[in-house]
Formats: structure tokens, sequence, C-alpha cells
């Protein structure tokens, strides 16, 4: 069932104004779960950092040991294609997607060149200026590379993700701040997020154990051209609780400030405007 409406789907050699079926019972992809996507944004007539999307996609096929079979500019102009068939005024989610077909001998191995693409383009809103979020704790933890394929945006890692966003709207908040392995924090359930304290922006570093996203990199790019300094570094629950500021990273809604953490109360504040600011004069201006 789509999240959106008025889907578009690429899918060997020509795009289709429907939700198109693209794959078979038997494909490796959908039996054992060798699945890749990624997700971009179009809107305002924009798709910002797109082809570092394409580009992503393509990094988490090889890390699913599936062979890309679309380069990223073909895929960039592909996307385009599809996109000039929407109103310039409609907000679209972006996904270029591969999948395994066959696999092995003993099946499990994706065979190499055997593998299915697809783009889907949907038509998802995107949040309100000032619409935020709530985070709660979860007993659910990000993995390590050495039992999951976290360098890759895998379709096998979300129910994961599923299992800590359920257990946090089970307990009326809308999103879960999840640990890495050593209880340190390393993003929430769907994005990558960050802290204020004291005018300076803090983020947990990359350490293998989540996606450091296309849309963080951006805001950290912004706000240090913007003499604000930003810190990639090892972050505790309790440093979120003492923040000024909470604010949420991810491609399908660019900006998102926290209100509350568990008892911990925010006001989305004034550095979480300017990150959106930034991101919004950026994008408009080619980049």
């Amino acid at each position: 069932m789509a999240t959106g409406n008025n889907i578009r789907t690429y899918f060997e050699g020509s795009w289709h104004r429907a939700d198109l079926a693209v794959m078979r019972a038997a494909d490796h992809g959908s039996w054992l779960g060798t699945t890749v996507f990624d997700g971009a944004r179009y809107f305002e007539g924009i798709a910002p950092d797109l082809l570092a999307h394409c580009e992503r996609v393509n990094r988490s096929a090889e890390a699913l040991m599936i062979t890309p079979t679309v380069t990223a500019q073909q895929m960039h102009d592909l996307i385009w294609e599809g996109l000039k068939t929407y109103p310039e005024d409609a907000a679209v989610y972006i996904r270029p997607m591969y999948w395994a077909l066959d696999g092995d001998f003993l099946g499990i191995v994706p065979k190499p060149g055997a593998t299915g693409f697809a783009i889907s383009l949907e038509e998802i809103p995107m949040a309100a200026p000032g619409s935020a979020t709530t985070l709660t704790t979860t007993r659910f933890r990000r993995p390590t590379l050495d039992c999951a394929v976290v360098n890759a945006k895998a379709g096998c890692l979300y129910p994961n993700n599923a299992r800590m966003l359920a257990e946090a709207r089970s307990k009326g908040f809308g999103n879960a701040l999840v640990a890495d392995a050593l209880g340190n924090v390393a993003e929430t359930a769907t994005a990558n997020v960050f802290i204020v304290k004291d005018g300076e922006v803090f983020t947990p570093i990359p350490n293998g154990t989540f996606l450091a996203g296309i849309t963080r990199a951006r805001h950290i790019a912004n706000l240090r051209a913007a003499g604000i300094a930003v810190h990639e570094t090892v972050l505790g629950f309790d440093d979120v609780r003492a923040a000024d500021e909470v604010f949420l990273s991810g491609n399908m809604m660019k900006v998102t400030p926290v209100r509350a953490f568990d008892d911990v109360q925010y006001q989305p504040g004034p550095m979480t405007q300017k990150v959106r600011e930034l991101y919004w004069d950026w994008a408009h201006s080619g980049g």
C-alpha cells in the first residue's frame, strides 16, 4: 500500500503512470530481502542533492553484493524525466531501488549481474514549517557492521526501525532516540539527530552503526559555512536531556524540531530555524 499518491514507476526502460508491480515471488529480493533504495526529495521545483542520492544507492547495492546496473548520472537523468510529469509545486518522494534476482547454487548469495531496478516517484507532502515531534527511549539498538549491513540503505534494516517506532508510539511519543551497541546516542528510528547547547551544534559521530545521511552532511556544511561550530562527537542521553534545542535531520522532511524527550521539554529555537533557512537558501541557490 502506498504512503502517498500520484505514483510514477520506471521499470524495464519505460515510465508508467501507476504503482507498477516489479518483483516476482522467486526473485532473491522477495524471499531473502536483498533490496536497497535511496530517498530524495522534489519540492518547489528543485531536487537537492539528487545525484548524491543516486550515487549512494549504487554503493548500497554493492554492500549487499547486488550489481548496480545504472550509473548515478543515468539515474539522475531518468528521475528528472519522470519529475517533469509533475506540477512544479508538487512534493515528490523519489526512490531509486535495486534488488537481487537470482542466488548462487545454494540460493543465499546474490548472483552477480542478476539485478532488478526500478524508480518510484510518489507525491508525499513536506511537513509544514514548525511541525515538531517528541522522543523517548527504546529497548532496541542499532546493529554493527559485523552483524548487519549498516553501510547500506537496505530494506532489511527497516523492520528494526519499525519496532523502535512502534514502541515509541505505544508510549505516546512520535519517535525513538536509539542507542548504539555501547549505549551512546546513535540516531532516531527514522532520522539523524542534532542537539544545540550554548550556541553550538552537536551530533553523534558516525561510528558504523547508523547511516550518516546526505541531508545531515548538508546541514553540517551549511552551518559551518555560516560560522557556527558543529561537533561530531560521542553523545549520551544526558547530553540530549541537557540540550537547549534538539532537531532531527532526514531526507523526508529535512528539518524536524523536537519539543520533548521523555519528560524534558524544549522550545523549537533559533538554531533549528537557522538550519532550515540555511538549507532552503542553499537548495534554491542551485547548491
